[in-house]
């Protein structure tokens, strides 16, 4: 399926945009440690500043730009989306966004990045004359914030900005309560640019109009600012440019727009990022620095655009692991992106894990979020069972049993081992028990809108029950890697314990319940009349390896008689249609959108892991085939073609059925990536080396995959003719069995042949 407003630019790690009136916005994220911003085709988006505990300055919210000429006008960013231009594209890349135009003979190239360390957002601006005429232009910059507060209608704005002629822009000075740890924090919201500018705006209505849009400013139309602050009313920064540009030459511009805790700081970023070539080494550093990771795995699939997604799935997974949904730092999200980081760059992971441990409790527990200023635990009863997988990745990924050794902090200040947060973890949810022994679902396991299933504290989750199974599991194994023969000891016989109960109150007669409410009342069984399935118990079954296979293949069975539709695996069957107070929310959304009864893409990752562990190659075909945007027949081109969502509307929806739900900000992407690199391609790291244990497409006759694995980059080649490993040839020779020992080159040539 051709993708209809624009395409992958090989071999480039790029997306080009061709169209801006698009079914809906195709973003990119930007971001560093303390700064994430994003950005789609027509220029719409928002840049955050965030400290430690999650408290935000929204430095920028809306953004505009603009080339006037005599009685011409025209935007260089995607505004307006509907005007003609001889030329438009936005191409979106690994870190950066460009866009460019060409109008009248000017053309324009807009290169929005975030710097690898500053707290601010760069847009490097190149105007070209490519006509034979000497040309006057005027760029009006513009861009909106949040830093006075969000405008409502009869509210109040009492911030002031106003134009610094030493800093070359606006600036909106405030004080925060505190941020970063300090109280009574004074900063400086500023949109700065070089050379210096003819004119400036610090009010929205001065430069947008009252009755008026970005799509047209007020300032557009009557051909400039007005030298205009903002005192009491909505705060927003335009900047005016006066360009003469004789035919052939080009000039550079430089906006900034960021936070400052000093106009000292303020005034050293301007001069780190004031001239073009210090953006353009920038700009290449991040690059670098992204590519960095992105270069340590790659695969070559028949599907040349999978291959370019390949890329996008690897970069938005290092985005989670820091960012995770943007809006808030949500503890659960953390860590499923940084187990599947782990597949990619085990040392990043680490820091990440090392991060996001340090917000646990010291009884093992873990928040929901940190947010605002505060650990927020929200009734959340899943968090911690997430720590173990991922330490376990990381672990074997890295083979070197000392990290398990490295101290990390609780969030009470007292600190521990990371195998001892790994072994409270585990501990913590074992006693966290309610009806018939399983794990208490509290308010909420993994499906967030179970949310008043268990808050009387006798609730339990059987998905949860499942999860701690695999959870545990893993943890007896790093017991025993670690020399705590007593802990895993004590850990195998519990897990036999959970198994014997899941078996006995978690099995539905085809397939495993979902959860029981605090009434002892079941979710997810075929006693119900809506909800009568859910999916994920399911998956984990296979995930958690439990019991003797059996009805692992009845689950997964019955997940295909039920669950099946043509735009991909629902979560759960029949949708509800009226609100059910003893599970929650989740009965309160529309049927056929997100949990209720939707295709949830996340869960379809999991379904190719589990289905890959049966070795049901055909349903990981079909998995694949449904979570491409490009591939799946009813979302068509709706959907970013270089990123996942976390979810398509169901039929119940009707007009909406397959449109695509939010991007970037799910767990769809890193799951996915790490479904094809662990499972698909069978890359399964052991401490003694990588062993390959694949299920590919059937359709896939050749494959390739290449992933560096302690300090060797293996090149791995399939020839696929089933799902058992027939021969392992590594560097020629045959091997025996199916696990590749540590080399010690810098690199190694793999043939996997299949039967």
């Amino acid at each position: 399926m051709n993708n209809p407003y624009g395409d992958f630019l090989y071999d480039q790690k790029e997306f080009c945009i061709n169209e801006r009136d698009i079914p809906r916005n195709w973003y990119n994220y930007l971001w560093n440690h303390d700064v994430v911003s994003f950005v789609s085709q027509a220029g719409v988006g928002r840049a955050t500043l965030q400290d430690r505990m999650g408290k935000q300055f929204h430095f920028l919210t809306e953004r505009g730009m603009y080339l006037l000429e005599e009685d011409a006008h025209w935007g260089l960013i995607g505004m307006p989306v509907d005007e003609k231009l001889d030329h438009y594209a936005c191409i979106h890349g690994l870190g950066y966004t460009k866009f460019i135009t060409e109008n009248r003979g000017i053309r324009s190239e807009v290169r929005y990045f975030v710097p690898r360390h500053d707290h601010c957002e760069i847009a490097h601006i190149t105007l070209s004359n490519r006509s034979d005429k000497v040309r006057t232009l005027r760029l009006l910059s513009y861009t909106g914030h949040e830093l006075d507060g969000t405008y409502t209608p009869q509210g109040y704005n009492t911030g002031h900005a106003d134009f610094d002629p030493v800093c070359g822009g606006i600036l909106c000075e405030g004080l925060r309560s505190s941020f970063g740890g300090q109280k009574n924090v004074s900063y400086y919201g500023y949109t700065v640019i070089t050379p210096a500018p003819s004119g400036y705006d610090a009010a929205r209505n001065a430069f947008v109009g009252v009755y008026d849009s970005l799509a047209l400013p007020k300032a557009v139309k009557r051909g400039g600012c007005t030298n205009t602050a903002g005192t009491g009313e909505k705060l927003a920064a335009a900047l005016q440019n006066d360009i003469t540009l004789q035919p052939g030459e080009s000039a550079d511009l430089v906006l900034l727009c960021g936070v400052a805790f000093s106009k000292e700081e303020l005034l050293e970023t301007k001069e780190k990022f004031g001239c073009a070539a210090d953006c353009r080494q920038e700009l290449e550093a991040v690059k670098a620095a992204f590519r960095q990771t992105n270069d340590r795995v790659q695969i070559e699939t028949p599907d040349r655009q999978m291959n370019e997604l390949f890329h996008w799935l690897k970069h938005e997974t290092v985005m989670g692991s820091r960012w995770a949904r943007v809006r808030s730092n949500g503890y659960r999200d953390i860590l499923q992106d940084t187990e599947c980081l782990a597949a990619v760059d085990p040392r990043l992971a680490l820091s990440r894990l090392e991060r996001i441990l340090s917000f646990q409790y010291s009884n093992g527990f873990a928040p929901r979020s940190i947010k605002e200023g505060k650990i927020r635990d929200d009734n959340f009863s899943d968090n911690c069972v997430w720590i173990t997988f991922t330490a376990s990745a990381i672990l074997k990924e890295l083979g070197d049993v000392s990290i398990l050794d490295r101290q990390i902090p609780f969030n009470d200040g007292s600190s521990a081992t990371l195998y001892e947060h790994i072994r409270r973890s585990v501990d913590f949810l074992y006693q966290f028990r309610g009806l018939h022994g399983l794990i208490k679902i509290w308010g909420g396991d993994w499906n967030d809108c179970m949310n008043t299933a268990g808050l009387e504290g006798k609730g339990v989750s059987v998905w949860l029950s499942l999860a701690w199974l695999r959870a545990d599991k893993m943890f007896a194994e790093i017991a025993r890697i670690y020399g705590k023969q007593d802990d895993a000891a004590v850990a195998e016989e519990r897990a036999k314990e959970m198994e014997a109960i899941i078996e006995e109150y978690g099995w539905d007669g085809e397939y495993y319940l979902d959860a029981y409410n605090d009434r002892d009342g079941k979710i997810g069984s075929r006693e119900n009349e809506e909800g009568r399935i859910y999916l994920i118990p399911q998956l984990w079954a296979v995930l958690s390896d439990i019991g003797d296979g059996s009805r692992q293949q009845l689950a997964m069975d019955s997940v295909e008689k039920h669950l099946a539709d043509p735009l991909g695996i629902r979560i759960s069957d029949p949708p509800y249609t009226k609100y059910d107070p003893n599970i929650g929310v989740m009965t309160t959304k529309y049927p056929g959108i997100h949990e209720n009864g939707g295709v949830y893409l996340h869960t379809i990752a999991w379904k190719i892991a589990a289905d890959a562990k049966l070795k049901r190659a055909d349903k990981v075909e079909t998995g694949i085939e449904t979570m491409l945007p490009f591939r799946n027949k009813i979302v068509g081109g709706r959907a970013e073609p270089y990123m996942l969502c976390n979810s398509y509307f169901g039929v119940q929806t009707g007009y909406r059925y397959g449109t695509p739900g939010q991007s970037w900000r799910s767990a769809s992407s890193p799951w996915f990536m790490m479904a094809l690199i662990r499972y698909v391609y069978g890359l399964q790291p052991e401490m003694t080396g990588l062993r390959i244990d694949p299920c590919l497409p059937p359709s896939w006759e050749k494959a390739e995959i290449t992933k560096m694995f302690r300090g060797t980059q293996y090149h791995i080649r399939y020839e696929n003719h089933g799902t058992q490993v027939k021969q392992i040839l590594v560097d020629g020779e045959p091997i025996e069995g199916s696990v590749i020992s540590v080399s010690g080159k810098q690199r190694c040539c793999v043939t996997v042949i299949t039967q």
